[in-house]
């Protein structure tokens, strides 16, 4: 079965910083994109960032550029995504997933979410 659990979230003021970590499980997780994804309720969903398998490719939503890194660990089955200079815009439900929209891969999979609340 394929999982993912999400954790770092928090509250936080503007301009502050948060640290959100993924673990997977349950698939072949060095053959696949990974992607963050942001949902606030009566919006769409947003894919804000996706990383490579073993290539260093990423890529970032125009509205987290230059603010959030994302990385991942294949032997420890974990990306994170560092959020640095957060906006209360910023504030969402993050959620982890297998496979990146922006690539051209679907995404069939993803976790529950953590929540992160910025405060201005």
């Amino acid at each position: 079965e394929v999982q993912f659990v999400e954790s770092g979230g928090g509250s936080v003021q503007a301009g502050g910083s948060l640290r959100l970590s993924c673990t997977a499980s349950g698939f072949s997780f060095d053959d696949y994109y990974i992607g963050w994804f942001r949902q606030v309720p009566g919006k769409e969903r947003e894919e804000v960032s996706c990383i490579g398998t073993n290539d260093g490719r990423t890529y970032y939503a125009d509205s987290v550029k230059g603010r959030f890194t994302i990385s991942r660990d294949n032997a420890k089955r974990m990306v994170d995504l560092q959020m640095n200079s957060l906006k209360s815009e910023d504030t969402a439900v993050y959620h982890c997933a297998q496979g990146c929209t922006n690539w051209g891969v679907p995404v069939p999979y993803w976790g529950q979410g953590t929540e992160v609340t910025v405060s201005s």
